[in-house]
């Protein structure tokens, strides 16, 4: 069984976008264009990964599998679901308060 610590960061630039890579690992070594995407990593957490291991958004062996791969697991936000964003309009609210 694939196991990893890992350590998962929180973009400073897009809410809801984690990047998972080896604890051991530096984050200066990751691609420009993906650093300039992602912004300041924020350390979220630490963890010891399993492929067994459950998580919130993403499938556990995925992200151990892009880990070796490419050396890192980018997870985007959801996407946005237009009817909850109707809902919103039809409530009366405004971007603008």
């Amino acid at each position: 069984m694939k196991r990893e610590v890992v350590r998962v960061y929180r973009s400073s630039k897009s809410p809801e976008t984690y990047l998972y890579m080896r604890k051991k690992d530096a984050f200066d070594g990751l691609p420009d264009a993906l650093k300039e995407l992602f912004g300041r990593g924020i350390t979220a957490m630490d963890m010891l990964l399993t492929e067994d291991k459950k998580l919130a958004r993403a499938d556990a062996a995925k992200v151990l599998e892009s880990i070796e791969e490419k050396g890192f697991y980018l997870q985007l936000p959801p996407p946005k679901e237009d009817y909850l964003l109707d809902l919103y309009r039809e409530k009366g609210y405004s971007d603008h308060g």
